[in-house]
C-alpha cells in the first residue's frame, strides 16, 4: 500500500516512515510538474531502505 502511496503522492510516505522534514522538502519539489518524478524515486527508494533497516532490526532484536 505504501508502495503505491510512493509513486501517487510521494510527500506523504515520509509522514507515514516517521520522516516529517523530508516529508515537507519532497512536497516543496513535487509541487513543480517536473519535480514529481524524481520525489516519487525518492520516496520509493526512502521506503525501500525503510523497510531493509525494518527487517535487519527485527533480525538483530531476535538474536540477542
Amino acid at each position: 500500500m505504501r508502495l503505491i502511496i510512493a509513486i501517487l503522492l510521494p510527500f506523504l510516505v515520509f509522514f507515514t516512515i516517521g520522516r516529517p522534514i523530508a516529508g515537507i522538502i519532497c512536497l516543496i519539489l513535487q509541487v513543480t510538474l517536473i519535480g514529481w518524478l524524481p520525489a516519487a524515486i525518492w520516496a520509493v527508494y526512502a521506503l525501500g531502505q525503510y523497510n531493509t533497516d525494518k527487517k535487519i532490526s527485527e533480525a538483530l532484536g531476535n538474536r540477542r
